[in-house]
């Protein structure tokens, strides 16, 4: 079972044309996708006590653009999990991530956002180095090491008040990262990140 990504996992995000860089996609990524949803739905069953099921990005809705990125979410959903709270590992051309948090689709974004707004001291537990993404849809995120108390209070309150808004806070994996030379150490690297955020997902 292979689960690390390696340069050619990223190197997909560079090919163009959507025929072209699905057919990539599913025949290099996604296979490792569907086993990190496989091992993780399990984990996270455990971890949680909540059955979870894996979601495999399927890009099914695309028709001219190709996609920039490709994930697997967790969800307590077996149908979906845009619509709550939810784990995300997945990659753009040039990082890896895993993440936690909500998106702009879900009804619970007002009572996350209160609940994480009450207990900003969970944000001080984390590892410095861990990134929040305001926008799921774009690369780029910000190192909680360079975000105030006062940044992530803006950006919880945008999530609960802004249609839009979202929160997704959790581990960035470089290219070259020592994380992704080995399946091995993904899995474990991964499984840490998992228990760091958990203290979020029992916030819902």
């Amino acid at each position: 079972m292979k689960y690390a990504f390696t340069q050619t996992d990223f190197d997909v995000f560079t090919i163009d044309g959507l025929e072209n860089r699905m057919a990539e996609l599913i025949k290099e990524t996604r296979p490792k996708l569907e086993a990190l949803g496989e091992h993780f739905s399990d984990y996270l069953t455990e971890l949680t006590s909540d059955d979870t099921f894996a979601h495999v990005a399927k890009h099914a809705r695309r028709t001219t653009n190709p996609p920039d990125d490709t994930w697997v979410a967790f969800s307590t959903n077996p149908r979906g999990y845009k619509m709550m709270p939810h784990f995300q590992i997945g990659l753009y051309k040039d990082h890896a991530f895993c993440m936690y948090g909500i998106i702009y689709e879900s009804k619970d974004k007002k009572k996350l956002a209160e609940n994480w707004l009450s207990q900003l001291d969970k944000f001080d537990k984390l590892p410095r180095s861990y990134q929040v993404s305001l926008d799921h849809m774009k690369p780029e995120k910000t190192p909680l090491s360079q975000l105030s108390e006062s940044d992530l209070e803006k950006g919880l309150i945008r999530l609960r008040d802004v249609k839009k808004g979202e929160f997704l806070v959790g581990k960035v994996y470089k290219v070259n990262d020592k994380a992704l030379q080995s399946d091995e150490t993904f899995i474990k690297d991964l499984e840490k990140v998992f228990d760091n955020l958990l203290p979020f997902y029992h916030q819902n």
